[in-house]
């Protein structure tokens, strides 16, 4: 009975771990979409086209106290001089919480 009991247990992790693995692959993926579409165009590669002393990776994100995703999105809906608005209606919150963590997550 304790064999099947963690057998089930193992099998059940197993298959979660995997269900979320590809959830989390699956988002990222819509993310980077989301991120190519929107704001590669000016920032490709993680660069700055408009404002060069301003990229996406991580050192120069903490420098300019930008440290979440919250950070990031904030940014998106009120931005500085040179970078396009993008409110709710054109990208929403889910959405835009994805393309900052992916922003987060890749240009390191």
């Amino acid at each position: 009975m304790k064999k099947i009991s963690v057998t089930i247990v193992l099998a059940v992790s197993i298959f979660l771990f995997l269900a979320i693995s590809c959830s989390d692959r699956k988002s990222m993926k819509m993310a980077e979409e989301s991120f190519n579409k929107n704001c590669a165009l000016c920032h490709p590669g993680g660069g700055n086209t408009v404002n060069p002393a301003k990229p996406l990776h991580k050192k120069d994100l903490d420098a300019n106290n930008i440290k979440t995703e919250e950070d990031i999105v904030k940014i998106m809906r009120e931005p500085g001089p040179g970078m396009n608005k993008f409110d709710e209606n054109t990208i929403p919150d889910k959405e835009a919480k994805e393309i900052a963590g992916y922003i987060l997550n890749t240009f390191k």
